[in-house]
């Protein structure tokens, strides 16, 4: 094949960015070997990284950028009419300049300037004799294959490329496919027709990638791996952690059919952010605060705005279409508490304790503990939900009757506790008495019932850490165990734990409570996903966080980490080259890495992107209705 034919036959899938970018392999170095201080804290999805030499041009620089993905030629060529290509991702990007690279410091002073400033005018000629760029890419462990009738296909793998053959840059049109072809495929979208509208388009933002052309490559993920499966979002404060938590529950919302949202928003942020979604009449959802709300003044006042919004009477307007459509409640803790069946199990261990010598007592006990499981088998209940007054009546029948039948002495503690068991029920029936008289308060159990019904989005604004804590466990568990007993897998709920390390902290340095918490929704992410369970985890300080449940995460958007241990944390737990983490120090809010095993078009290749602006959403809907 002749030079012009090869280029007219990779231009399908490459490009030379109109002539400029002539680049050959010259070497590919063995990553653990290469002397380069690599720490069990580097992690890394590749064996090699790649040196690329390229011919300097001077307008070439402003159109390369890390993240862009490069292909060569590697020794896996199987068929005459077939071209394998080794694919990798540029890590560092940086020019050369001759002169400048034989500059000594002991040198003499004057000839030191002279090179300098002549350096200067040098890099605005296209002098490739002085001047070349320089370029570290990371092979991302697949290969593309092309043929002659411009069909393409990705092989996962990594095959060695040949050193000294050209270079090749993705064009855009490929990276679309890339990412985007399978998924657009499945949701039936024209990824051509992209807009910024989330009601419009599914898109989670753009590519950033040929963004000095102009071009924009739209962003996918299929929406019902990235919930079953779990996702994060890390980033340092102000990186925009929020605002694309609530643009991807936005997204969701409005293309799946039934996926179902609960978010413990310890920051009280995403009332605002999700205002739009709130107000319209045809999603049903509910907002949870911790006390009750008389007025829309009190409740502008109770929610974190947006500095630009803090002051904007618009944003009343869309918080009284959510007390109108009696969106808003508040949490209520029973006061008149109820025993659970874990409870009633714990009392009649207890008996078991002073029962150990009389062998007819232990067959009562066995007999009573028996009846309390067949019921909950039964009626498809959990341990630690509280129990009914036809359980009581059931458990008071049968505890009576086990006590009579093993001739238990009526002058027992196991006699008294058998048959006590009906005076609960008034406490049952008080504690119904006072939920019939109040309004608007929900338990723990209410909200359960509310995402088994028709509501589709609960908003949890709590800034108590105990009490949001308390209804976290609470809730983790009873969805888990009622979906387990029930077999049960969709309508798919995603749990959202805005501030994680509140949720979740390291079981090392924590204790009552807060362990308490982060084993729950450890448990919950290591065994939801066989139950259509989902968690997202979005926290600023990952290295505080619970390692077990970090490592069941499948996708992940990493922005700015400013802390080096963060950022070798995310390396160590997600295979993330640290040299391409090192390119988020440089993003601006909104900016991302994307990575993900199960939900984008090509597993685990981190890909930079800018995510739309939910804010732009929220500012649509004040102002076409305030």
């Amino acid at each position: 094949m002749k030079p012009q034919e090869e280029k007219e036959f990779n231009s399908f899938c490459f490009t030379d960015l109109d002539g400029r970018f002539h680049g050959r392999l010259a070497a590919v170095i063995p990553k653990y070997f290469s002397g380069a201080g690599e720490t069990k804290l580097g992690g890394t999805s590749s064996r090699y990284h790649c040196r690329i030499k390229v011919e300097y041009q001077k307008n070439l620089m402003g159109l390369m950028e890390e993240g862009m993905f490069l292909g060569v030629k590697n020794f896996k060529q199987s068929r005459q009419d077939e071209e394998r290509y080794t694919l990798m991702e540029i890590s560092r990007v940086w020019p050369e300049h001759f002169g400048l690279r034989g500059l000594s410091d002991h040198g003499y002073y004057p000839m030191q300037f002279e090179i300098i400033e002549q350096s200067e005018m040098d890099w605005q000629t296209d002098d490739t004799s002085t001047m070349m760029i320089q370029i570290d890419a990371i092979p991302i462990n697949y290969d593309l294959i092309t043929n002659e009738n411009c069909k393409f296909k990705f092989i996962k793998g990594f095959s060695y490329p040949i050193v000294g053959s050209p270079i090749y840059i993705l064009n855009s049109n490929m990276i679309n496919r890339m990412y985007n072809q399978a998924i657009t495929e499945k949701l039936g979208i024209d990824p051509s027709k992209t807009v910024e509208d989330a009601r419009v388009d599914s898109r989670l933002g753009i590519i950033k990638m040929f963004e000095a052309s102009k071009t924009a490559i739209p962003i996918y993920v299929d929406f019902e791996k990235l919930v079953r499966y779990h996702f994060g979002v890390f980033a340092f404060t102000g990186g925009g952690k929020s605002n694309l938590t609530s643009n991807i529950l936005r997204r969701i919302l409005m293309h799946t059919k039934d996926t179902k949202f609960i978010i413990f928003d310890i920051s009280c942020e995403y009332v605002f952010l999700l205002l739009d979604i709130l107000a319209d009449p045809t999603v049903q959802a509910k907002v949870v605060l911790e006390h009750r709300i008389d007025s829309v003044e009190q409740f502008f006042n109770s929610i974190v705005k947006p500095r630009e919004y803090e002051v904007d009477e618009r944003t009343k307007t869309g918080l009284k279409y959510v007390i109108e459509q009696n969106k808003l409640a508040y949490y209520k803790m029973p006061r008149h508490t109820v025993q659970t069946y874990a409870q009633f199990l714990d009392e009649l261990k207890a008996q078991r304790k002073d029962s150990i010598s009389r062998p007819h007592y232990m067959n009562a006990i066995d007999r009573i503990h028996d009846a309390i499981h067949e019921y909950l088998e039964e009626h498809g209940l959990s341990e630690n939900q509280e129990v009914s007054e036809d359980f009581v009546n059931y458990i008071h029948t049968a505890a009576t009757q086990a006590v009579q039948e093993f001739k238990v002495s009526d002058r027992s503690g196991l006699y008294a506790w058998a048959t006590t068991r009906n005076a609960i029920i008034d406490r049952i029936r008080k504690r119904q008495e006072k939920e019939a008289k109040e309004t608007g308060g929900l338990t723990a159990e209410k909200i359960r019932k509310l995402l088994e019904g028709e509501t589709r989005l609960v908003c949890v604004s709590i800034s108590d850490p105990f009490l949001i804590k308390d209804i976290v466990i609470t809730l983790t568990h009873d969805l888990l165990v009622r979906r387990k007993r029930r077999f049960q897998v969709k309508p798919y709920i995603l749990l959202v734990f805005d501030e994680a390390q509140e949720f979740i902290p390291s079981l090392s340095g924590s204790s009552g409570i807060e362990a308490k918490c982060s084993r729950y929704v450890e448990t919950l992410l290591r065994q939801g996903r066989k139950y259509g369970l989902g968690v997202c985890i979005a926290t600023q300080r990952i290295a505080y966080l619970n390692t077990n449940a970090l490592q069941q995460l499948h996708t992940y958007f990493v922005g700015t980490l400013p802390r080096p241990y963060d950022r070798a944390l995310v390396s160590e737990t997600f295979m993330i080259d640290k040299s391409i983490l090192e390119k988020t120090l440089e993003f601006t809010p909104g900016e991302w890495l994307l990575s993900s095993y199960i939900a984008t078009g090509i597993e685990n290749v981190p890909i930079f992107i800018k995510a739309d602006n939910a804010e732009n959403e929220v500012e649509k809907f004040l102002r076409n209705n305030a």
